[in-house]
């Protein structure tokens, strides 16, 4: 059997962690639009909890969120085995010189600026869960 394109991401499970409640609606409304099924957490440490529950295929992650932030939770989630190989985007506002090389060599799949640049989210997230 043969599955179609839509049945094939609609198995593909996203976790979104952001602090801001637009930014997270905003992925959600776009990956739910192509078919993922997206969760949403609100900070560091309910991104790791969401992850552990729901083991997701994909992880986007802004970087600046209190407490644990995105650069922490990608520390515990790369010394766990369950997600070496998880792809695991960063997502920030604040984007200086020198972020995207940092965030890449500290375990992080990709690197996405906001505001979010739809054509380039929905085109990534294709990428790296194809």
């Amino acid at each position: 059997m043969t599955m179609t394109k839509d049945e094939k991401t609609a198995t593909k499970k996203v976790l979104v962690a952001d602090d801001k409640a637009a930014g997270r609606e905003l992925v959600r409304t776009v990956l739910e639009n192509r078919g993922y099924l997206v969760f949403e957490a609100c900070d560091g440490i309910e991104a790791l909890a969401a992850a552990q529950r729901i083991r997701p295929d994909l992880i986007i992650l802004d970087l600046h969120m209190p407490g644990l932030d995105g650069f922490g939770v990608i520390k515990e989630l790369r010394l766990n085995k369950r997600f070496l190989e998880t792809p695991v985007v960063a997502l920030t506002g604040s984007a200086m010189q020198g972020d995207r090389q940092r965030a890449l060599a500290a375990g992080f799949t990709g690197y996405i600026t906001k505001p979010v640049p739809l054509n380039y989210l929905r085109t990534e997230v294709a990428r790296l869960l194809a």
